[in-house]
């Protein structure tokens, strides 16, 4: 039988010992200094690293790696420069929180995570080069993420900023909008309040043109390219102005898509967060306006615009229409965000769905200016006054442009407002720049500090501001990179690494780290750290170069390797990731640091594995399973197999452990094939039905694998094992040549099974480079086809005729099948309407 726990364990201990998955070096120094470059093409494999948890592997996880896996065996095969690295995402908040519950340090608690992870990857026969493992946690590494830190700092895309934050005191840090669901923390059901913040925020808005044209090429799934075209959110129009009413410098700027329905406003709303509210809030509206406010305070950008019902109050305050003159009111609503574009809107109740809602709601006027353009007849068809009509027509009360279809309409307003100086055409996005700070312990610290001030008359040499009692300032407007030559800026160590209610961060508690004296003048450093996101921007880079001391990565591996020509990850990182990465990079592709304007040129998700009943695996619901358990019981190929076989890789599919047998079965049976071939030493020549089951099966493993259709594949490779299984009662038995030609299709799927096969068959070395099977396209067509055949239109049968069989042929075949002669029998045949390859139907009376 086949033993595969020693077999499994004896060629991983073989690729460890000859470094069997070394990355090839792409340019080589000759002694006369020549540099000269491989000849093969290249292909860099990678997988979204993994956060290393305290619970290891579940059996979804390896189902990624295992295809990203296939493919660099595959492309190894067939003469590709392969690199394959694996690493680990490994700062993060679940780390911190163990920690704090029971007071281990996080980098210990890390590194045994890696440990166990590293074990279960090696277990599962990953051809990764371990050599160019990283972990975003190396001090090496962190010395690099400051480094490019500190160059978006330069170009002024790293500023500070009060920004309104969701900021959760249990876990002491700070909620992005998508982890807070009504009003509690996503993680633990926290409280979650809204809190103006210093932060940091990086101005990724300025690249938002360039993140949409960049996805121009790429080879993604178009629900992803979907998803990051409308989290930029690009949209053009028109900025218009209403001046304050009463208040001669102010007013309220709004955007809008349609400019056309100008003459349709009725109201404006503002954000509660307006800085116009409490200027234009009238004396006897200051009461609701103000409690109105803070009970939208605590309340997530998310939570407010997904609320159902609307909600509002009237300022007293009026603005005046920029075309005709008319007093418009002002109003507060929560719908509206102060954090998206201006955080005021004009409202067109007749035009829009939720500015109907909202003016029927509070019996505000609505005024109708668009209408159906004339159907074929000449006639407008009747609108109903009971919902908002919001497609586009024709211009009606909007004076000069009365009859304007939509288009023109939207034109010629724009052009009129910028005649007037009231406004003009504008692009805006939905993309916000991201608030790159968080409130914590584990995270690389900020390499950014700040001068401290004490009193008129302190001299700086006489005081300390780590001491309780001293008065002083931290001058945050004065911010100072530190030094590149002084990366990295390490953690402090800390026995209490609990956040504390202070939004500062606990960092904020290590003042002998904190503050430093420097020519004789305090400094302050930043206590906030960098989010979890900042390591994975930029990984795949370290990947090329490592060891690198002198730079993150040098240009000549970047030139060798990049762009990442396959991507595989969970589709849960179909935006922020990517996004943060594609902006990270395209600011080093403009300093010159890399030749390629994006870095993954082909991204694949791999579906979700559910747990048995259906539902995704997580400890609270008890469906998880360990990949440890499948190993112990089947063998790493057979949890390969399987992850594979299931279904497409991009499906959700439920994990069911019954169903690992069929893959185990099939294992055993190519094992004993090959043994067969040994053992009967057989030269068995190949017949004409091998001859051809072999060549179709080559080339449809191969179409399979190029195209990540690997279920497909393993089940071609099942049916050839059968037929050569059925040639083992032969007295001739298994053709050599068949059996390793299986032998090498399946080693991508099942490397162990492979390699032991391969080693039998009497090769010494491993299969790992062995030229990939080639298949004559000749012997894949089929000479016979089968065809169904009708009589009176209805089929009664099926035929297996050649190709070019004539209509006597075919005849002759179709009487001999008995449902066909019975249905023809006795019965004069009026007409036989035959397309070779395609039909035969017999019209019989």
């Amino acid at each position: 039988g086949y033993s595969f726990a020693s077999i499994e364990s004896k060629w991983q201990a073989y690729w460890k010992e000859n470094n069997t998955f070394a990355t090839p070096e792409r340019r080589t120094v000759q002694e006369d200094g020549t540099v000269v470059k491989s000849k093969n093409k290249k292909k860099y494999v990678l997988d979204m690293f993994p956060y290393p948890s305290g619970a290891g592997l579940h059996v979804g996880h390896p189902e990624g790696y295992t295809a990203s896996d296939v493919m660099a065996r595959y492309w190894r095969m067939t003469s590709h420069d392969v690199l394959h690295p694996i690493g680990w995402d490994s700062f993060g908040l679940p780390a911190e929180q163990f920690a704090i519950s029971t007071g281990t340090r996080p980098e210990v608690t890390t590194g045994k995570n890696i440990a166990n992870f590293k074990r279960q990857l090696q277990m599962l026969g990953f051809s990764y080069d371990w050599d160019k493992e990283v972990a975003t946690t190396d001090v090496e590494y962190v010395k690099w993420t400051q480094w490019i830190f500190l160059q978006l700092h330069k170009l002024g895309l790293a500023k500070q900023s009060s920004v309104s934050v969701n900021w959760c005191p249990a876990l002491g840090t700070v909620l992005a909008n998508e982890e807070v669901i009504n009003g509690l923390s996503e993680r633990g059901d926290h409280p979650v309040e809204r809190l103006p913040l210093r932060q940091w925020v990086l101005k990724i808005t300025e690249y938002a043109d360039r993140l949409e044209a960049g996805l121009e090429g790429l080879d993604w799934p178009s629900g992803t390219m979907t998803a990051q075209e409308q989290w930029i959110g690009k949209s053009t129009g028109t900025e218009i102005d209403f001046k304050v009413d009463g208040m001669e410098d102010e007013k309220v700027t709004v955007f809008t898509t349609r400019a056309d329905t100008l003459f349709g406003v009725t109201y404006l709303t503002l954000a509660p967060e307006h800085p116009l509210v409490s200027s234009v809030t009238t004396p006897d509206r200051k009461d609701e306006v103000d409690a109105y406010v803070s009970a939208t305070s605590s309340r997530s950008d998310l939570d407010r615009t997904a609320a159902k019902e609307k909600t509002g109050v009237f300022t007293g305050g009026y603005a005046v229409h920029p075309l005709t003159n008319e007093k418009v009111p002002i109003w507060i609503g929560d719908y509206v965000l102060g954090s998206y574009g201006t955080g005021a809107v004009m409202a067109v109740p007749a035009h829009d769905e939720r500015d109907f809602e909202f003016a029927k709601k509070f019996g505000l006027e609505v005024k109708w200016v668009v209408e159906p353009t004339k159907n074929k007849k000449g006639k407008v068809e009747e609108v109903s006054k009971e919902e908002a009509f919001t497609a586009q027509g024709a211009n009606v009360n909007s004076g000069e442009f009365d009859g304007m279809k939509t288009n023109k309409a939207k034109k010629a307003i724009t052009y009129k407002l910028e005649e007037l100086s009231a406004g003009g055409p504008k692009v805006t996005y939905k993309l916000r720049d991201w608030v790159f700070s968080r409130q914590r312990y584990w995270g690389e610290p900020i390499p950014i500090y700040f001068p401290v001030d004490f009193p008129e008359g302190v001299d700086p040499k006489d005081v300390d501001p780590k001491d309780e009692g001293c008065e002083h300032t931290i001058r945050y407007d004065v911010s100072i990179p530190v030094d590149e030559a002084d990366l990295p800026l390490t953690l402090p160590e800390m026995e209490d690494f609990s956040p504390g209610d202070d939004p500062a961060g606990c960092l904020a508690r290590a003042k002998d780290w904190r503050y430093f004296q420097k020519d004789g003048k305090w400094f302050a450093r930043e206590t906030n750290t960098m989010p979890q996101w900042a390591g994975s921007c930029w990984y795949y880079f370290r990947f090329l170069d490592p060891k690198n001391e002198q730079a993150a990565f040098s240009p000549e591996l970047d030139e060798d390797w990049m762009p990442v020509d396959l991507y595989v990850g969970g589709a849960e990182h179909a935006v922020l990731h990517l996004l943060y990465a594609r902006f990270w990079h395209q600011v080093l592709f403009d300093l010159g640091y890399t030749k390629h304007p994006e870095p993954f040129q082909k991204l694949v998700h791999q579906g979700m594995i559910l747990g048995s009943d259906g539902e995704k695996m997580s400890k609270s619901r008890g469906n998880v399973v360990n990949p440890d358990d499948i190993v112990d019981v089947h063998g790493a190929d057979a949890l390969r197999l399987y992850e594979m076989f299931m279904g497409p890789l991009e499906a959700v599919k439920p994990w069911q452990t019954s169903q690992v047998s069929g893959v185990v079965r099939f294992q055993n049976k190519l094992f004993n094939v090959v043994q067969s071939v040994v053992q009967n030493d057989s030269d068995a020549e190949m017949d004409a039905e091998t001859t051809k089951i072999l060549h179709k099966t080559m080339k449809k493993v191969t179409e399979d694998v190029e195209s990540m259709s690997f279920n497909t594949a393993i089940s071609a490779m099942m049916v050839l094992t059968n037929h050569l299984t059925s040639l083992m009662k032969d007295e001739a038995g298994v053709p050599r040549e068949a059996a390793e030609k299986l032998v090498l299709m399946v080693s991508p799927f099942a490397p162990h099974l492979g390699e032991e096969c391969w080693n039998l068959l009497g090769h010494e070395d491993s299969l790992a480079y062995q030229p990939w099977v080639e298949y004559d396209e000749a012997l894949c067509i089929d000479n016979t086809v089968k065809m169904g055949v009708q009589v009176n239109g209805k089929t009664r049968g099926e035929i297996e005729i050649a190709k070019d069989a004539d209509q006597e042929g075919a005849m002759a075949e179709a009487m001999k099948v008995t449902s066909v002669f019975n249905q023809v029998d006795g019965k004069d045949v009026k007409k036989v309407i035959y397309v070779p390859g395609r039909i035969l139907n017999i019209v019989a009376k």
